[in-house]
């Protein structure tokens, strides 16, 4: 590398700057496809103390409505990473957030329990979907000293559609009565259309994955990996996506509930501790990708399990009065559940050859997603408040699960 490129290096976002134009028009997609992702699906765990006094629900079935968007978007996002390696991450991106943005729409329409859990489990196709194209398609464009860094402000969209969702969420819920702001959250679903129509005109696939699909070899084939040389592979990284993801989403689904109905709190209220958790998830998702290109994939994951396992067990056991303290513990919380997850994005990718990457980084990720699902389940039918706890263990599942994997920092893909 010249001395001019090594100065380049050096300067603030020249990871975004090494994109390259096609690179730069990738990661906006990306970006709002994913932001738009979290969204959509944040209209549920908002809306979800309403739906259940709507509908009369059960705790066990108001989980199961979580649960089941999370486990067919297992189904997706496998499906989705397939789709990635035959017709390309572009066309596949597309594809995946159209389907979340009409289900997550007529959401808003179901008439009963049943027809919502449908149309909420049709919802989780595209949900699922949309990561796996959009991850591997900005790691194909970036350079592997940056990756890290990259995919992880992608992974940061998560924290903006979140942040998005609930300033939506005091605004419709401070309008309407519960009965009709649940819809009104869903109806708002709708966005995501006009980011289908901007991608299909202004981005293109990497060159790496353009080039893999003119060749003859496997493509998209979910029994190239489990092929000796990356069974062990797959397993270890389906075991780490299941207990990061297993201890994420008992917290995303239960948290709006368990502070409106045992911290006591308002819609406002409930609101502005988000804020500070949302932050924190934001501020974490940023500095994990640095991490992780500076520390290597392996430490980051094994740091920040251990944080969060030991924050969720925290902020669950504060003592009732003590809504200030929660208030502040939401922050470090978000940060540490969300940094965590920085690394999956380039970590995946580096683990894959370009033919099979959509495909392996789509199971893998997905398959966690589907199994770390039951854990809001169990939640809902043991209780939304210290129960919660169940979630901690997971990240104990993360840090065995790195134990059977390679570290890929600075891997160049192929």
């Amino acid at each position: 590398m010249d001395a001019t490129a090594t100065t380049e290096d050096t300067r603030p976002f020249a990871w975004f700057r090494t994109l390259g134009s096609r690179g730069r028009r990738a990661f906006v997609g990306a970006f709002g496809g994913y932001g738009l992702d979290s969204f959509d699906y944040q209209t549920l765990p908002l809306g979800l103390a309403a739906i259940t006094a709507y509908y009369g629900l059960s705790g066990g079935e108001a989980g199961l409505l979580g649960t089941t968007t999370l486990v067919v978007s297992a189904i997706g996002g496998i499906g989705a990473g397939v789709l990635a390696d035959r017709i390309g991450r572009v066309r596949t991106l597309q594809i995946t957030i159209a389907m979340y943005t009409v289900f997550t729409v007529l959401c808003g329409f179901a008439p009963n329990f049943e027809t919502l859990l449908i149309f909420r489990a049709l919802q989780g196709l595209g949900f699922g979907g949309e990561w796996a194209a959009g991850a591997a398609l900005v790691a194909e464009y970036s350079q592997a000293k940056y990756r890290g860094r990259t995919v992880a402000f992608v992974q940061s969209a998560w924290a903006v559609g979140w942040a998005l969702s609930v300033v939506v969420y005091t605004v419709v819920f401070s309008i309407w009565s519960p009965d009709v702001a649940w819809r009104v959250m869903f109806w708002t679903g709708v966005i995501p259309a006009l980011l289908v129509l901007w991608v299909r005109r202004n981005v293109q696939d990497a060159p790496v994955a353009e080039a893999a699909r003119a060749t003859k070899k496997e493509r998209g084939s979910l029994a190239g990996i489990f092929k000796p040389d990356l069974l062990r592979t797959t397993f270890f990284a389906a075991l780490l996506a299941t207990g990061v993801q297993g201890g994420y989403y008992t917290l995303a689904t239960w948290l709006p509930s368990y502070l409106k109905t045992t911290r006591g709190l308002t819609v406002i209220g409930t609101g502005g501790y988000l804020a500070f958790l949302i932050s924190g998830a934001f501020i974490g998702y940023v500095t994990g990708g640095y991490l992780t290109d500076l520390l290597g994939r392996k430490k980051t994951f094994l740091l920040f399990s251990v944080l969060s396992a030991g924050l969720i067990v925290a902020y669950t056991q504060i003592p009732a009065g003590a809504n200030t303290l929660v208030l502040f513990l939401g922050f470090p919380l978000g940060f540490s559940m969300s940094a965590i997850f920085s690394g999956f994005g380039a970590f995946l990718a580096e683990l894959y050859p370009s033919a099979l990457r959509g495909t392996g980084q789509g199971f893998t990720y997905n398959l966690g997603r589907a199994i770390g699902a039951t854990f809001p389940a169990v939640v809902g039918f043991l209780g939304a408040g210290g129960a919660m706890v169940f979630g901690a263990v997971g990240y104990g599942i993360a840090v065995l699960a790195l134990l059977g994997l390679p570290e890929t920092r600075g891997r160049e893909l192929l």
